[in-house]
């Protein structure tokens, strides 16, 4: 390696470093953190957050770039010259804004979190709409510092999240997938053969329930010496440093569905991290995840097209009787496969069903994007969400808890992000069948609790890369198929028709 790269890599990893350290302070904040101390972590969190943002953008990185670029020599090693683009990409990006506006905005979207989990325990969005117009506002000016050739806010944010993608071609994706989606929805919800999901509705204890979702996650191969599970209001997983991946859940006592998939759900995305090349390659983007929507397929691949197949549970149940007696005792393998997949129609985005689940991700894409572009003020959200809801999902939004509130997203200023769990989704299901295509044995050894064959395959064909290719070309490369909604109706038809009878 060039004197000039190495370099380059050891002033990357310094900013990558305080990096961690703000995600460090972020999920403290969301876990065990005293809510005493929210205002002085606001302050924390914007000098950490500006303070990296200042190593990312000073001038030596920028000539070290340069000196990379004309390196011919050095270019010739695809996998070195990929981290040179993307740490430009970066750069570029990162010094379009002002290091004053990103502790600006780290600060507020501290603050908000407290102020949304206080709006969300009152259902009053009117207790957080100030604070989110606070963020709405500093997002909106840093999408105007970044730029988009299409000229919309919205892509700019978006491109941060999933490269390349804009909102117009999101739209055209989403656009036949909700007529598809809608049909067979209506077509389960209206058929006379309906599922029962009461054995799954039982009041286990948490210790049970935690107990269990560990059993998961070690089968699904997470290491427990390079992470831990937690419990906060809303899940996520913290890559935050080599050696340091960060579950969370939250237990409820009207379901053990909930807590088992959310567990699933982040678990696969904690894989993923744990999967990344970081050893020895922290600071590079090669030990990065190439986007969200690619992060999102990990994380609904185990969540979904595992965690809610027969093969899964043909080994779960057993599982769960051992970890929660005497719950299960009497519940047999059809029960809880049929409990697994009822269709639903639902307000809260992160207890639907696989066939509903993309609706509410819809519906989020269209409002935020309104909000962006200026055509929908945050005074009209509550009104406005409950109107398209009813007319996706054909039901009356209660409250503003179980609307417009339920999402942390916004208080994070994650404007931009909910689209990538559709695309996530897609990729899943190209995933999904390609893995079978490999490994024909994989579902049978699933029924065993074997799952490290899928693991491995995931590991090999998705998480050595890191962002040596944007997330559509890993896809055609993996599967040899551009994205397309067709796999993933494939796996949902496939599925739910012989449930439901139709």
């Amino acid at each position: 390696m060039s004197t000039a790269f190495s370099e380059l890599v050891s002033k990357i990893t310094e900013a990558q470093t305080l990096g961690s350290i703000g995600s460090l302070l972020s999920w403290d904040q969301e876990t065990y953190m005293p809510a005493a101390a929210a205002g002085f972590r606001a302050s924390q969190t914007s000098l950490i957050a500006a303070m990296a943002h200042e190593r990312r953008t000073s001038a030596r990185i920028g000539e070290l770039l340069a000196a990379c670029e004309s390196d011919k020599a050095l270019l010739a090693d695809a996998a070195v010259a990929a981290d040179v683009r993307e740490m430009r990409r970066d750069y570029d990006l990162a010094t379009k804004l002002p290091t004053d506006l990103v502790a600006r905005l780290a600060k507020i979207t501290s603050e908000a979190q407290e102020v949304w989990k206080e709006a969300r325990a009152k259902s009053d969005f009117e207790h957080f709409r100030p604070t989110l117009q606070k963020v709405i506002d500093l997002t909106r000016e840093k999408a105007l510092c970044i730029g988009s050739p299409t000229g919309e806010p919205y892509d700019a944010l978006l491109d941060e999240y999933e490269p390349g993608m804009t909102a117009a071609r999101v739209e055209a994706i989403f656009t036949p997938l909700r007529a598809r989606l809608s049909a067979l929805v209506a077509q389960v919800c209206s058929s006379k053969h309906q599922l029962d999901a009461s054995v799954l509705k039982k009041k286990v204890p948490v210790d049970q329930q935690q107990a269990f979702g560990l059993e998961v996650l070690k089968a699904m191969g997470f290491d427990l010496h390079a992470g831990r599970l937690d419990v906060t209001t809303h899940p996520f997983c913290s890559g935050m440093a080599p050696g340091d991946t960060r579950l969370t859940t939250r237990y409820t006592s009207e379901s053990i569905l909930e807590p088992l998939y959310g567990t699933m759900h982040e678990g696969g995305h904690g894989l993923y991290e744990q999967g990344l090349p970081k050893s020895d390659r922290y600071g590079r983007p090669s030990a990065e995840a190439v986007s969200l929507g690619m992060h999102e397929s990990q994380s609904r691949l185990w969540e979904n097209f595992v965690g809610r197949s027969r093969a899964f549970w043909t080994w779960a149940l057993p599982t769960a009787k051992r970890c929660c007696p005497p719950h299960f005792d009497a519940v047999t393998l059809d029960q809880v496969y049929a409990a697994a997949n009822v269709v639903q129609r639902s307000f809260i985005r992160v207890e639907a069903d696989e066939a509903t689940y993309n609706l509410h991700i819809m519906l989020r894409f269209g409002l935020e994007r309104a909000i962006m572009n200026g055509d929908l003020a945050l005074k009209d959200l509550p009104g406005e969400w409950n109107k398209q809801f009813k007319s996706l999902l054909g039901v009356d939004v209660p409250d503003d808890r179980r609307g417009c509130l339920q999402d942390v997203h916004w208080s994070f200023g994650l404007i931009g992000y909910f689209p990538t769990y559709t695309l996530g989704n897609l990729y899943a299901a190209q995933f999904w069948e390609a893995a079978q295509r490999a490994m024909p044995d994989m579902l049978s050894k699933m029924e065993r609790g074997d799952l490290s064959g899928l693991l491995n395959w995931l590991r090999s064909n998705i998480h050595a890369h890191g962002r040596r290719y944007r997330a559509e070309e890993l896809c055609q490369r993996v599967t040899g198929q551009p994205l397309s909604a067709d796999p993933l109706m494939r796996h949902l038809e496939g599925k739910l028709k012989p449930l439901y009878k139709i």
